[in-house]
């Protein structure tokens, strides 16, 4: 299933995009620990699920975060990303580039996104505080739904 689909079932299921209250929903727990140069990480333990986010970052980063990092848990649930990394020579960038979509697909719904619809995606990308290829690509998913689904 593509990300956007899996976002979109998730946010009617439990009528929300707020990434902290739809971790509480899918049953993973969220911390906020001094992490230092780290904004945050997904990890299982004991079959028991956990975010740990930088409590040094912004508001907005923290949510970003999470949005993020709840992607790795709802995508990749059994990836150990910083073990991938550091011990492997697995590529992770498909998971990174996954976990992104989903947290940009979370928090950015189609309704707002509309608004912007008449500025170009560097200029959207400054507004929403992320990375062109990001703001691009919610466009693009936003682009290729159907007239009837909004």
């Amino acid at each position: 299933m593509r990300v956007e689909k899996v976002v979109e079932s998730l946010c009617r299921k439990y009528r929300t995009r707020n990434p902290f209250e739809l971790s509480k929903c899918v049953g993973i727990r969220v911390s906020f620990l001094p992490l230092g140069g780290i904004r945050g990480y997904y990890s299982q333990c004991f079959k028991q699920k956990f975010i740990h986010i930088n409590c040094e970052c912004s508001a907005e980063d923290q949510r970003y975060t999470c949005a993020h990092e709840l992607g790795h848990g709802i995508l990749h649930p059994d990836s150990n990303t910083p073990f991938l990394r550091t011990k492997t020579l697995y590529p992770i960038g498909k998971y990174e580039k996954e976990a992104n979509q989903f947290a940009v697909d979370l928090l950015y719904s189609d309704e707002d996104l509309m608004e912007l619809l008449n500025y170009s995606i560097p200029e959207i990308a400054v507004f929403l505080n992320i990375s062109e290829n990001l703001a691009a690509y919610r466009l693009s998913v936003m682009k290729k739904k159907p007239a009837w689904a909004e």
